[in-house]
């Protein structure tokens, strides 16, 4: 493939006529004329020996092909976009741009807030997005951080990147205030025997693992995609959930729950910042890497 006889702006009349499948809607998205992006559809039919968008009644749909297509042209216009907004300098007080962030509710919750309230003060014009990390995120991660701007995380579910360590927690349990079978401590027996709250995404292994080492297989009764559920659906209940102790502490006064330690010696945990090396001297991102450390050592401390 020759990239030299490549026109990069059939990238732009790709991405819009696969995520609009019309040619006017997808001319109006990009400021073309209907003749205009007709031609950039004959043009990239001809390069890709495909209809990309076939005929179906009085509508469009993609082919198998443009069904391909459709993510990695938003990958790549993503990478192109951040490629030529790249800088030699970053000055906060004056510079506008937007961070993106993959991040659970947790990390959001405990350190996304702070990092927010920070970037306000000393960048007015910075815009700050928090996307959820994608249950894809190990076996995609190399593609999910080279479009996006890092990824908060706890160690033990990736590796093989650049991070910077922001903040350590440690696993609890919660149980309700009204749980008259649980006393001042828990009991190993217990996590067994009684109904479990968990957080259901795959990729916080550690600690489930390290349950699974212990010979402990809980009894799960209710699963959510939300950390910050799982207060809830303990309080009034007789069951059990395993939760950071900064959030749990956060949304204590929520809901009537009491905050347990385990009855073992829990994995030590510890949220880094994430990022694509193509990022590493970025002027820009050196910037959000310092803020995030100055947050991150303000918690610690």
């Amino acid at each position: 493939m020759n990239l030299s006889r490549l026109d990069l702006n059939l990238v732009v009349a790709l991405r819009a006529l696969l995520e609009e499948r019309n040619v006017t809607r997808a001319g109006q998205r990009v400021g073309l004329s209907q003749p205009a992006m007709s031609a950039a559809l004959s043009r990239l039919r001809r390069h890709f020996g495909d209809e990309l968008l076939a005929r179906s009644g009085g509508q469009y749909e993609l082919t198998a092909l443009g069904q391909v297509l459709l993510e990695r042209t938003s990958t790549a216009y993503d990478l192109l976009e951040r490629l030529f907004s790249s800088q030699a300098a970053f000055d906060p007080a004056t510079e506008s741009r937007t961070f993106t962030l993959m991040a659970s509710d947790y990390a959001v919750a405990v350190f996304g807030t702070a990092l927010a309230r920070r970037i306000h003060t000393e960048a007015p014009n910075v815009r700050l997005r928090f996307t959820r990390t994608p249950p894809t995120v190990v076996e995609d991660l190399g593609v999910l951080l080279s479009t996006t701007d890092g990824l908060l995380m706890p160690h033990g579910v990736v590796s093989d990147m650049p991070r910077t360590d922001l903040f350590a927690d440690e696993w609890v349990f919660l149980v309700a205030d009204s749980n008259e079978e649980v006393g001042e401590r828990l009991a190993l027996g217990g996590l067994s025997r009684l109904p479990w709250v968990t957080y259901q995404r795959t990729y916080d292994a550690p600690a489930v693992r390290q349950l699974g080492m212990l010979g402990i297989e809980p009894r799960v009764e209710v699963s959510v995609d939300h950390f910050a559920m799982l207060p809830f659906l303990v309080a009034g209940t007789d069951r059990i959930a395993l939760i950071q102790r900064r959030l749990a502490e956060l949304l204590s006064s929520s809901a009537p729950v009491r905050i347990l330690a385990p009855p073992y010696e829990s994995v030590p945990l510890q949220e880094a910042l994430w990022w694509h090396p193509v990022h590493t001297h970025d002027p820009t991102h050196l910037w959000l890497r310092e803020v995030a450390e100055e947050v991150g050592a303000e918690l610690a401390s």
